[in-house]
């Protein structure tokens, strides 16, 4: 349990307001939307242009957050929590999604460049490190002829929608490991490339 990080704050990456709720881009927010239901938080207000929930999990007082200020400007609102909260960076946690995986794939990383992602690099700009958790939900690559803004800004295939659910259980059994039992192990569930069964979360 040596290297059980502190996280204090996990926010989703998405865009705000209904047209974009199921678009591969908002995959962040729904995950945040799961967490919430799964440990009994509630988005009950706004602040630093943000929806935040807060409450108790595993002995910890925890902040989850959806930025409302776009994609692109996610870091604004990140920096406001951080600031907010008194925290440093190192208590953060990105969920966002990510062309470069496959379909499903997960991807826990400590820090590194954006690749691409405009809602990390904006966290990174805003922060000046990239010394954050960063989880990575992998949608595949835009089929040929179609262009990436377009491709993460339409929704899910049915059959990519039929699999969300799952996909979505498996960020939050590795979130919990993260908090429990650590990050290698959190790192070791989350990035293999077939499922395992998570370890039971320490109450």
């Amino acid at each position: 349990m040596g290297d059980r990080p502190s996280v204090r704050l996990i926010v989703g990456l998405g865009n705000p307001g209904k047209r974009y709720e199921r678009t591969r881009h908002n995959i962040g927010f729904r995950c945040i939307e799961a967490l919430a239901r799964r440990w009994g938080f509630q988005f009950r207000r706004e602040r630093c242009r943000a929806e935040v929930a807060e409450g108790e999990v595993f002995g910890h007082r925890l902040m989850l957050g959806k930025p409302l200020t776009y994609m692109n400007l996610s870091g604004e609102a990140v920096r406001c929590l951080i600031r907010m909260a008194n925290l440093e960076p190192s208590a953060l946690l990105v969920i966002a999604d990510d062309l470069d995986l496959p379909f499903g794939r997960l991807r826990l990383r400590e820090k590194g460049s954006s690749g691409g992602q405009r809602g990390i690099q904006s966290i990174i700009d805003q922060l000046g490190t990239d010394h954050f958790l960063r989880l990575r939900v992998g949608i595949g690559r835009p089929p040929a002829g179609v262009d990436p803004v377009d491709y993460v800004l339409s929704t899910f295939t049915a059959d990519e929608e039929a699999g969300l659910d799952g996909i979505i259980a498996r960020v939050v059994a590795g979130i919990e490991i993260l908090l429990t039992h650590g990050l290698r192990p959190a790192m070791n569930f989350l990035n293999a490339p077939i499922a395992s069964t998570p370890p039971a979360p320490s109450q």
